[in-house]
């Protein structure tokens, strides 16, 4: 029998007379000051819920078995009576690393429905769950999991998989770099993410919460684990094969804390090194051997060595001026550091591979065009490179230059320019009626510096072009409102060019992936939801400040010049393509490749999208695309 104490005695007396019981008026103060508030009203008590949650107040690992003890409550935050169904797994801490046994010979799982197993409840909502598992042992230590409710004969929901605890460094990876691409695993539509866990502050914990059942020994081995694949072995062979400028190999992107292997020809590293002469060519330099560094040091790679380049070096570009010819010239200078650079040497010795300049039209902070593409060039005695384009083809209002300069690398390949690590400059803006006139360069860039470089993470360019670092800004120089690209008719512009690639029409257009008949097949990205934009625009949107401005759009009709498109609309349409999406725009006023004249720049468009869909608006969008993590 169940002994119950004065507070809890008095909890059951007075919930039969309607009243709230175990409370108090408060302490009396001292004489004059005010007294202790009471604890307050005893949180309702309900048998129902559509979203469960566990607080867990204790735990302890004992011979055989593990106790809980925790409170559950509803989405009202209403405590929970009635719980009849509670799961519990545990992954002990081996020497090869954590390990559930399904039979039952290293770790444990059991349930309710299992003998030895017991859920008793202690009334106002709180539980203890003796978790009979014979092979854990006091001294065992462990990824601890529980789980509670989701039988059919309650109303009580599912809870979401609690990591109660584990040990540290029980592995190398986070939460945040896993869900720097997924993220929320928990509401994607891979493999069973309704597994995705938690630990006991409500964060999430997703690699421990996946390492219970995929654990560091595959259930293929004796005395192996739960499930055939290793986590590891899922982290290194399902993420091998992205498209664009990804390497497997720079560990960094996944792996935030040290990788210490104790066996090179064990876990981690036989999942890639599967044969015995690869495994032998692996020599261990220590016990502090971090494999992450290995990989990303690898000559073969050549990652470190553009990491290098980039943190060492940059550009700039000086304002445009005209020289004693009347040309337009602007002046690109390299440093290392503060120390200003020779460019032309670097080329003699084959450091750098390109070194080029182009002058646009600049209209209301956006790119409107290409003013110059062809120069003559002059190298400077103090090291800089100075480009002088002789005539204007657009004659803009407002001018400004953009710069690339491009190291080969190591790796340099000649008919696969990639390896190149590139730098992008763009130049004050300038009035063309009087270039001493100059304001900086200034674009709005609504995305993070590192949404590109998350998953393209071998510092590499885009067709030896534009760099992945800030957000893709070096892109624009091309890829901007007036620079009417067809980008495989994707998309234009940047914006919409960006979405389309990863989840519009351009995402099966790169060629990257073909099947067996050598059709085109969508590209990685289509395995991630593509409502997360929280993914790229970490800070929101605002549709409001969207530049009212067209812009060129050929590339949304098959290559045919001369036309352009409202900005709102040619972001969304990138992804919502339909006849039906594209009607609602354009009834909104929304427009789609309608002619462009020679100052098609300067007019405002009539889209009235943010009406409704800006962010906080009844059908905003963010209602309908995730903006937070």
């Amino acid at each position: 029998m169940k002994n119950l104490t004065k507070c809890r005695l008095a909890f059951v007396v007075a919930a039969a007379m309607g009243i709230a019981g175990c409370g108090s008026d408060g302490k009396d103060g001292e004489d004059g000051a005010p007294g202790e508030p009471g604890p307050g009203p005893t949180p309702p008590v309900t048998e129902m819920s559509e979203v469960t949650h566990i607080t867990m107040i204790s735990h302890a690992i004992e011979e055989g078995q593990i106790r809980y003890e925790f409170e559950v409550t509803n989405e009202e935050d209403e405590l929970v009576e009635g719980l009849v169904k509670a799961e519990a797994k545990f992954a002990e801490k081996t020497e090869r690393g954590v390990v559930l046994n399904r039979d039952g010979a290293i770790g444990g799982y059991t349930d309710t429905t299992k003998e030895g197993t017991v859920l008793t409840g202690l009334g106002e909502g709180r539980y203890e769950l003796v978790a009979a598992m014979p092979a854990v042992t006091a001294a065992s230590e462990g990824i601890v999991w529980l789980r509670v409710g989701g039988d059919d004969s309650t109303q009580i929901a599912r809870s979401q998989p609690l990591v109660v605890d584990k040990p540290e460094m029980i592995h190398t990876t986070t939460s945040e770099t896993c869900n720097s691409c997924h993220v929320d695993y928990g509401d994607s539509s891979l493999k069973h993410p309704s597994y995705a866990a938690i630990n006991t502050d409500g964060e999430a914990d997703l690699v421990a919460g996946c390492m219970v059942c995929h654990n560091n020994v595959s259930r293929a081995e004796e005395e192996g684990g739960y499930a055939t694949n290793t986590l590891q072995k899922i982290g290194h062979i399902n993420h091998q094969k992205f498209e664009k400028d990804f390497t497997p190999t720079n560990c960094y992107t996944c792996h935030a804390e040290p990788v210490i292997n104790t066996s090179i020809a064990g876990n981690g590293c036989s999942d890639c090194h599967s044969s015995d002469s690869a495994v032998a060519a692996i020599v261990q330099a220590s016990s502090e051997f971090d494999a992450r560094e290995f990989h990303v040091k690898s000559s073969l790679i050549g990652i470190d060595e553009r990491q290098t380049i980039r943190a060492e070096h940059s550009t700039t570009l000086s304002a445009i001026y005209q020289n004693a010819a009347g040309d337009y010239c602007t002046d690109l200078s390299l440093y290392k550091g503060e120390e200003m650079l020779n460019i032309e040497a670097l080329y003699a010795d084959g450091t750098l591979s390109y070194a080029s300049t182009y002058i646009h039209g600049y209209h209301n902070e956006s790119i409107v065009g290409r003013e110059s593409r062809s120069y003559s060039e002059i190298y400077n005695a103090d090291g800089s490179k100075t480009m002088c384009h002789a005539t204007l083809d657009l004659q803009t209002a407002q001018i400004m230059a953009s710069s690339r300069l491009t190291f080969k690398g190591g790796n340099w390949i000649d008919d696969d320019s990639k390896y190149g690590v590139s730098f992008t400059s763009y130049s004050p803006v300038t009035e063309l009626a009087d270039l001493s006139q100059e304001t900086e360069y200034d674009r709005r860039h609504a995305v993070t510096t590192d949404s590109c470089t998350t998953c393209h993470n071998n510092e590499t360019n885009y067709h030896k072009n534009g760099s992945y670092v800030e957000g893709g800004l070096d892109c624009v120089a091309c890829h901007n409102n007036g620079q009417d690209r067809s980008a495989k008719n994707s998309a234009p512009g940047f914006g919409p060019m960006v979405h389309s690639m990863h989840w519009g029409i351009g995402n099966e257009l790169s060629g990257a992936k073909t099947d067996e008949d050598g059709n085109n097949v969508p590209n990685s990205a289509d395995s991630l939801n593509a409502d997360n934009c929280v993914s790229c625009h970490a800070e929101g949107i605002s549709l409001a400040e969207i530049p009212n401005q067209y812009m060129l759009s050929k590339a949304y009709n098959g290559g045919v010049s001369g036309v352009m498109t409202s900005p709102v609309t040619a972001n969304c349409y990138a992804c919502h393509d339909s006849a039906s999406a594209l009607s609602h725009m354009e009834q909104n006023g929304g427009e789609l490749n309608v002619p462009a004249g020679d100052d098609w720049y300067t007019h405002g468009t009539a889209e009235s999208c943010a009406t409704c869909h800006d962010t906080g608006k009844s059908f905003g969008i963010d209602k309908f695309h995730n903006f937070e993590r």
